[in-house]
């Protein structure tokens, strides 16, 4: 009779890195109603932080640890509520560039891969962000601030700074197509990579 196999140690769960990726959801929250009511400078801060505690979790456990599975699944899944929440709530926006269509490919993407990401660490494998899903992560952060900044250029007075809109809003546009590229792109990277772990 084969014996079972060791119990898992049951892995710390009140740790500075769960913590921090724990404050992104309120900060979502908050974020989402800033966008709502229109306070894009109150927005763009809260964006700012939530970004913050993102590469703060990520340096504090690398650096001091611990590094959980916990972890390694709140943190992303702390991102994908701030972000694919922040493109939801955009989509009425006038300005912002960002359609339906466009939040769909974002959030149906995020979706699959955690649910591939859940089968593949079901069967026993590391399934863990690469350097293809940490660069659609940082062109995602990089279109929301360019709205938010955008916005918040817009609505400071009856005269806006049409040189700096100028500039911003072709590259917002650039970043925004890249973005999407590099969502459908990380996508089927992790599809084909979990296909080879399964295999």
């Amino acid at each position: 009779m084969t014996p079972d196999p060791p119990a898992r140690p049951a892995e710390p769960l009140a740790t500075v890195p769960n913590l921090l990726s724990l404050s992104r959801l309120p900060l979502a929250v908050a974020l989402f109603g800033c966008i709502a009511g229109g306070a894009w400078a109150a927005g763009l801060a809260v964006f700012l932080l939530a970004a913050l505690t993102d590469w703060l979790d990520g340096w504090w456990a690398r650096r001091y640890g611990p590094l959980t599975l916990v972890g390694r699944n709140l943190d992303p899944l702390a991102d994908k509520v701030l972000v694919c929440g922040a493109f939801v709530y955009l989509i009425p926006v006038d300005g912002a560039g960002v359609v339906p269509w466009m939040v769909v490919v974002v959030v149906a993407r995020e979706l699959v891969v955690t649910g591939v990401r859940g089968v593949v660490e079901a069967a026993g494998k590391k399934f863990g962000a690469d350097w293809f899903g940490k660069l659609k992560m940082v062109l995602q952060s990089a279109v929301l601030i360019g709205v938010l900044l955008i916005q918040t250029l817009r609505a400071g007075g009856d005269d806006p700074p049409t040189a700096a809109l100028g500039v911003l809003e072709p590259v917002q546009l650039v970043l925004l197509w890249a973005m999407l590229a590099a969502t459908v792109g990380s996508g089927v990277q992790y599809l084909v990579k979990a296909a080879r772990l399964l295999r």
